[in-house]
């Protein structure tokens, strides 16, 4: 395996449902090698959102350990785990979650400004990153003026355009037609060949399981099957 990226060691993650205790994870061992492309699947409750969440840092095990990039996830504090997902991480939504009020540009230019980078190295990469998924000549247009598959490019050149090391989808192509999903999955297979972006998805959709080169099949919270192709 290519050097690591994502080290997961006996992660568990148990929490309460009203009176229920619900075991998402039930130690779960895994490594994600840099330059991968890994879909994670599983009915749902099987586990993959909320590994998912926790290597993202988005969510605390309950025990265990999760690793990115060599640095132990527990052992940070809040502004450290912030840091963390703005330089070392992008997301890929189900829902997009693009802000509403902000232009195609503005959404994938929002990384950017929160990290510092100038305005004019600001327009270069955002013009440069919408070109390269699709789509040029719509970076004035909102959300509500872009289709399903065109905002969830734009989430994609939002997740991209800092140059993170790993990118984490959820669910990416759920809410999209089958053409759309093809396009956006044929979009990050060429990202991920062509500037080695790490992608981990979430997923139930078996043309993102068919183009993954390795499928991790979750069920009641821990890994069934690990399969690289």
């Amino acid at each position: 395996m290519a050097t690591p990226i994502v080290s997961v060691r006996d992660l568990k993650r148990t929490y309460q449902q009203g009176q229920i205790e619900v075991h998402a994870l039930r130690g779960v061992d895994l490594e994600i090698g840099a330059g991968e492309f890994t879909a994670l699947m599983g009915p749902s409750g099987s586990g993959k959102t909320t590994l998912l969440n926790q290597i993202g840092a988005l969510d605390s095990p309950s025990s265990g350990s999760v690793m990115v990039g060599g640095e132990e996830l527990s052992g940070m504090d809040k502004s450290a785990r912030s840091d963390l997902r703005l330089n070392r991480i992008g997301f890929v939504f189900q829902a997009y979650n693009l802000i509403p009020v902000l232009s195609a540009y503005e959404n994938a230019e929002f990384v950017l400004m929160m990290r510092g980078v100038s305005e004019k190295d600001r327009r270069e990469r955002v013009m440069a990153t919408l070109a390269a998924v699709g789509l040029e000549g719509m970076e004035h247009r909102l959300p509500g003026e872009l289709s399903g598959g065109q905002q969830q490019r734009v989430a994609v050149a939002r997740a991209i355009v800092g140059q993170p090391a790993l990118v984490l989808a959820d669910e990416p192509t759920a809410n999209l037609d089958s053409k759309t999903g093809n396009d956006l999955i044929d979009l990050m297979r060429r990202l991920n060949a062509d500037q080695g972006v790490t992608f981990v998805f979430a997923t139930h959709d078996p043309k993102v399981m068919e183009a993954a080169r390795r499928v991790v099949s979750l069920v009641d919270g821990r890994i069934e099957s690990d399969q690289h192709k």
